[in-house]
């Protein structure tokens, strides 16, 4: 079953609910979003009835998580969603797998009275329940760290504005140790014996060390190849820690020589956007009906069959402080940056944060290096 939510659910999502006859809970988003009308849609007793009785949910957006809260608090669900969402609870629920990992919970109004003294940098400053990069600052040194509490405040007003309290809470922060290394993506879902079924691997480029946007994932065979087995033995022993069962989430990671570490887990859904869709471009592998029917995906043929390119998803966001009532996207001056799309979703730049995503392949990482360095100014008029 599906709860869909703003901010956005892909035609691809929407073909594959309908093909399949996967039931979609009738709400407000499902009639504002303007989605399918031949959708199977239940109302909010069926949905229930449905779930109490085992059947799986998979939420697009993490907005959903409200209605889960108010409708399934009989069930397990609201708990496991916590454990993923309070990122303070998350690090005390591995810190068996990860004993030295220095963390710690700070609520808003403590931060300034912090001695940075006491601090050991470099660290991430980020909201305990977040979203993405909202409200995610990596601190170098205690000047950093006096720049970044002189101007959280006027930062959090910002997030509320665009988020729900389930998806982005700034009441209290953690503070943690900086994981070095390389950051991945990965969508999985652990089946209904709690075994993690690997669905995605995305490596996460930046531009430099500050850089904490989501403008760019990608993913090749070497990724796979190099990181499935690796990956897939973390999340078994997170699967055995949290007790997960028929769940699908998305988790980061950082990955050196010596360790992999989670970064987060995003609960019930794989990547936002529906930027999990890449696995159709890239593999040929549909993830809401890999979930939905236990099917797990036979990597060692599927990497036989493909090339070598990279294939990737941008995020196409909004230049800062842009006025989005008087300025628009120049798509074609835009489009020149990508060689080889696969798709473009054209979004209203006016409601989000964004005004499109594009899936593509390459056989040159500088291509990828380059629309990390694009400054967005320079694409609207």
């Amino acid at each position: 079953m599906f709860i869909l939510d703003n901010p956005y659910v892909s035609d691809f999502l929407q073909d594959t609910a309908l093909k399949c006859g996967f039931p979609v809970l009738k709400n407000s988003a499902t009639q504002s979003l303007g989605l399918n009308p031949a959708l199977d849609y239940i109302c909010n007793s069926q949905a229930i009835e449905k779930i109490q009785n085992g059947e799986k949910i998979y939420c697009n957006s993490e907005n959903a998580i409200d209605w889960i809260s108010d409708n399934l608090k009989n069930t397990e669900i609201p708990s496991k969603i916590n454990l993923c969402k309070n990122k303070a609870a998350f690090r005390k629920l591995i810190s068996k797998i990860y004993p030295d990992f220095y963390f710690e919970e700070i609520p808003l109004d403590k931060i300034k009275n912090i001695n940075p003294e006491k601090l050991k940098f470099p660290l991430v400053l980020k909201p305990n329940v977040g979203f993405l990069s909202f409200g995610v600052y990596v601190i170098l040194n205690k000047d950093e760290w006096q720049n970044t509490v002189n101007t959280i405040e006027y930062d959090i007003e910002k997030f509320k504005t665009i988020f729900p309290k389930t998806v982005v809470n700034t009441s209290s922060f953690i503070i943690e140790e900086m994981i070095e290394g390389e950051e991945f993506a990965v969508d999985v879902y652990f089946d209904n014996t709690g075994s993690p079924v690997v669905l995605n691997i995305f490596k996460h480029p930046f531009s430099g060390t500050k850089d904490v946007s989501d403008r760019v994932y990608y993913t090749s065979k070497e990724i796979i190849g190099s990181y499935l087995d690796k990956f897939t033995h973390i999340f078994e022993k997170i699967g055995t820690e949290a007790v997960f069962k028929n769940f699908p989430c998305h988790i980061e990671l950082r990955a050196n020589d010596k360790n992999i570490i989670p970064i987060e887990i995003n609960p019930m859904r794989f990547a936002g956007w529906c930027l999990c869709d890449l696995a159709h471009f890239a593999w040929d592998i549909n993830v809401y009906e890999y979930f939905f029917n236990n099917k797990r995906p036979d990597w060692e043929n599927i990497l036989k069959t493909k090339d070598n390119c990279l294939y990737y998803f941008l995020v196409a966001e909004n230049p800062v402080g842009i006025d989005k009532q008087t300025c628009t996207p120049n798509w074609e001056k835009f489009l020149k940056n990508i060689k080889n799309p696969l798709e473009i979703r054209k979004l209203d730049h006016k409601k989000h944060p964004l005004f499109g995503i594009l899936f593509a392949k390459t056989d040159s990482y500088s291509e990828i290096e380059n629309i990390l360095k694009l400054n967005m100014e320079e694409f609207f008029k």
